[in-house]
């Protein structure tokens, strides 16, 4: 037997990340350089900008942004609570928020409650711990808890979607009432005398039914019957609410829905029993959805401009986040709304 051999094991470095320093040292460049040339490209000459954007990319170069955020006081991170991604009115709204943020170098990130008090108090105090630079809120009632703890967190917060004379901070909205009362205006106008409500159980639908029934009841026209449904909203909620309203009343002549979709549902039962739209039963939603223009028949909705909305919530933001010390002009936005006269009413 040979004589033994020893065996010698080496320890591999760790492994680690790349770091802005190991970036400046391939490119040739100070840090400050390399820093400047990721994030504030027009401040470096070209050739350097190139040679840091390339050692960045052979290194998997990732950066540090916490310790950034740390750094400057700004994590460059807004948080929006919307309540879900099932109804999609709130798309435009966050499209439009999310690229007024991108040109200033912010990121959105969403939250979504589900039309939940409890979920959205806990979404936001988790977001909180976060030091976000940013919170954009969907409605403006919230659980008094979450109120307290945003104004004292001193971090930003636009509420969206409603209007309130006391907001958090600042608000982009619309009277949710005022949608309510322009539908029985218009559906009053075209002759409706047993007009029909399908209503969606969070607040803002609740509000927009309200405002029906109130701009019903001043011209004396009483409303014939109502359907609540839980939201998000659905067609086949829409279809089931129209059956349940024809069950107790055959005779209304009109309905005005919370939502597009339920207003689609309405539009797809009465065509399963045969009622003639608008002849027989008007219909009437609200949002304005891109489908709403092509239904059979075309679908008269009231239109909010969504993507208004969220870039006018970007530009508070920003604003406040430029000038901290001018924060309370232009706090409160209206948008207002319209109504989309089509086929169905």
């Amino acid at each position: 037997m040979g004589p033994r051999r020893s065996l010698i094991i080496r320890k591999r470095a760790p492994l680690r990340a790349a770091t802005l320093a190991d970036v400046a040292k391939i490119a040739g460049v100070s840090p400050m350089t390399a820093s400047r040339a990721l994030n504030q490209a027009h401040l470096v000459a070209t050739d350097k900008a190139e040679r840091v954007r390339a050692a960045a990319a052979r290194l998997a170069y990732v950066p540090n942004r916490i310790a950034g955020g740390l750094a400057s006081q700004r994590s460059r991170l807004v948080i929006a609570v919307v309540p879900g991604t099932l109804n999609p009115v709130f798309a435009d709204l966050i499209h439009a928020l999310r690229e007024e943020l991108l040109r200033s170098g912010y990121q959105l990130f969403l939250g979504l409650s589900d039309y939940d008090m409890p979920a959205e108090d806990e979404l936001v105090e988790t977001t909180i711990g976060h030091r976000p630079d940013g919170i954009v809120l969907t409605g403006v009632v919230h659980s008094p808890q979450l109120r307290f703890r945003l104004a004292g967190a001193r971090i930003p917060v636009v509420e969206t979607w409603d209007l309130t004379p006391t907001p958090i901070d600042m608000l982009v909205g619309f009277s949710n009432e005022k949608v309510g009362a322009s539908a029985a205006e218009h559906l009053l106008r075209r002759g409706s005398r047993k007009p029909a409500l399908i209503v969606a159980d969070d607040h803002r639908a609740q509000a927009r039914g309200a405002g029906f029934a109130a701009a019903a009841a001043e011209r004396g026209i009483a409303i014939a019957g109502r359907v609540a449904v839980r939201a998000p909203t659905t067609l086949g909620m829409g279809r089931d609410g129209l059956a349940r309203l024809l069950t107790a009343d055959p005779r209304i002549d009109a309905v005005f829905c919370s939502s597009d979709q339920l207003a689609t549902g309405v539009l797809f039962e009465a065509a399963a029993r045969g009622i003639r739209v608008p002849e027989r039963l008007a219909v009437m939603g609200f949002g304005d959805l891109s489908g709403s223009a092509h239904t059979h028949p075309s679908l008269t909705t009231v239109a909010v401009d969504g993507a208004r909305i969220g870039r006018e919530a970007a530009r508070l933001l920003l604003e406040r986040l430029a000038a901290p010390e001018a924060a309370r002009r232009s706090r409160i936005v209206d948008v207002g709304s319209r109504v989309v006269a089509r086929e169905s009413a």
